[in-house]
Order: C-alpha cells, then structure tokens, then sequence
C-alpha cells in the first residue's frame, strides 16, 4: 500500500495549483482525474476560448493555461491518475482516507477536492425540438472555433461562455445573435465589447422556442415574452452556453455536507465538514464565493497549506514561497511505500 500525505481529485486549474504548491510545501501528492487529460473544464470544453481574469496576462487562451499550469505543478515528480471517477471516500481506523475509483483503491492522509462542476453535463435547451439536432447543428461547447467558420450562429446564454462565445465567433462566422431571457450575467467589460461589436443581440426577454431544419439546422424561432412577437431566423448552427448541472449527490454519500450545488467550508481554512477534507475551486461554497480561477488558486493554497497543518499540527502555517523547496515530507510522517 502506497500512502500519499496530499491527494487532489480533479486536475483543472485549481487542482492543479493544488499540486503546485503541494510540492513547495515538500508533499508526497498525487492527482485523480476523471478524463484523460488534465486540464478539467477548460482543456475538456473550452480549449480555444480567451481568459481574461487570470494575473499577468491581458488574455490567454485556455489550453495555453492549462500547459502551463501542468508544467508548473509537475515539477515535482506527483503521481497522476487519468480516466479514474471516485465512487467513494471512505474514513480509516488509523486517521487515513480510502479513495476507491473505477479502477482501485488510493490511500492517503488528507484529501483535497477541485473537481469543480463535476460530470461535464450541460443544460440542455428548453426547445422542444432541439434534442434532435445535437450533433447536427445543436452545440453545447464549441472546442474548435474554426468550425463555425462562414456560418450563421445564434447563440442562447448570457453568461460569461455565451458572450465569451460571441466575440470569439464575431471575426469567422458569417453572423451571430444572441438570444437571451433576461440580463447578461458577464463582466461589465464583455458585455460592453459585446455592444461594441457586430453581434446581434436579442436580450432581455427574449426565448428561442423551436429550432428547424431538414436533418440539420436551418433555422430557429425565437419569441419576444413582453409582446408575444415570434421571429424565425435563418441559421447553421445553434450554441447554447446554459451552464452546467451539478450533481454533489454523491459527495453527501460521502458524509461531506453541501449547500446548493457546491461543498460547504470554512473559508479561513477551506477545510470540508470532515476532517482531513479539503476543497477549493468551483465545487467550494462559501460566503463572498467568486468563481474565478484567480480565486481558486489562492483557495487550492489554503487548503493545502491547511492540510499539511492537519498533518502535522505542531508545525505552524505559514506562506511558502518559491525559493523556500523542501524535501518530500513522507518520511517525517512515516508514509508507507
């Protein structure tokens, strides 16, 4: 039985600063990730889309963050997992944890959780007649944007991916509208590039109620909820940025409490309602919560930081620094191998 002081399950963004600062901290880490590789939402969905909230980049795209948060974390020698999903956390008798997946059983002395939304399950567009066009003109993420190129795009959303969405496709496709029910829920500045731009927008109040075609997407219609006015559009392609279900079913299996669609922590130690269970990242709750990747790294160093004050409880917390490296700490603790 190999025993790890630290494992991450999900190798997104903040799991992965997770790992980073794990080996600053001289941590034995590991990282469980569902897909086959890592990079979580971003690489899995978004591969091509523009970030703009991260520190020291005006704008970056996705897959290059993800490139170089792996090469950050992975300068430590961490063991990595792909294509395993945790079926259960169970407590030990001696104070360690058994993660069991789909391929076996993973032990270790605290956990920290940064498996963000979870199953990648979007919501699915109201419209009756959409289900038979997915993957036939019905997109819900757009990993390559070359492939709306010259085409006709309405897009339903708006949040932050569906105007992301807008001003990526604005200089390929050959038109874009927006159609959304009530206010944009996007950065100030987004929204603002959005009405700047040649996207049509069709928002507040407005509800895409069919799509049409013959074996894919030709048009959509779309009603005005104030006036009662239905409007059909000629189009090739559907996007919907509805966001994504969140099931945390399985973590209250667990005994870890929840609270809406996210774990519920302390925030001054991003420590779960069990002990030696960490979180940070998109799966956190808490009060002043901002979903922002900036914010799930400072999280996902917190609680590690946490955990290894767990681990050792006569040592103090405090801030690690780059050039403060350390030695594995598995054999101060006694971890096996």
């Amino acid at each position: 039985m190999e025993l790890y002081d630290i494992t991450v399950i999900g190798g997104g963004p903040s799991g992965l600063f997770a790992l980073f600062y794990a080996g600053l901290r001289g941590a034995k880490a590991k990282v469980i990730e569902a897909l086959a590789e890592l990079g979580g939402q971003l690489f899995a969905l978004y591969p091509e889309k523009y970030i703009y909230d991260m520190p020291g980049f005006p704008a970056i795209l996705a897959r290059d963050l993800v490139t170089g948060c792996v090469e950050q974390a992975m300068q430590w020698p961490h063991a990595v997992c792909l294509e395993e999903r945790v079926g259960n956390i169970a407590a030990r008798e001696d104070g360690t944890f058994e993660i069991v997946t789909d391929k076996g059983s993973h032990f270790t002395r605290s956990i920290v959780l940064c498996s963000g939304i979870g199953a990648f399950t979007p919501r699915k567009l109201p419209a009756p007649t959409a289900a038979s066009f997915e993957g036939r003109g019905v997109h819900y993420y757009a990993k390559n944007f070359d492939a709306f190129a010259g085409k006709r795009v309405v897009i339903v959303g708006g949040g932050d991916s569906a105007l992301d969405y807008a001003l990526a496709l604005e200089p390929r496709a050959a038109h874009v509208l927006i159609v959304h029910r009530s206010k944009f829920r996007a950065h100030a500045h987004t929204v603002a590039r959005v009405e700047q731009s040649t996207v049509e927008v069709r928002q507040p109040d407005h509800e895409l109620l069919a799509v049409h075609g013959n074996g894919a997407v030709e048009a959509v219609t779309y009603v005005n909820r104030k006036s009662g006015e239905e409007t059909t559009v000629a189009c090739d392609a559907v996007l919907a940025a509805l966001g994504f279900v969140s099931d945390v079913d399985q973590l209250r299996t667990w005994g870890i409490a929840t609270e809406g669609t996210g774990v519920v922590v302390d925030p001054l130690t991003m420590q779960t309602s069990v002990k030696g269970i960490f979180a940070a990242g998109d799966i956190v709750a808490h009060p002043g919560k901002l979903k922002l990747i900036a914010c799930g790294a400072s999280e996902a160093a917190v609680a590690v930081s946490q955990a290894m004050a767990y681990l050792d409880p006569s040592g103090k917390v405090s801030t690690i620094h780059s050039s403060n490296l350390t030695l594995p700490i598995s054999a101060k603790f006694g971890a096996a191998s």
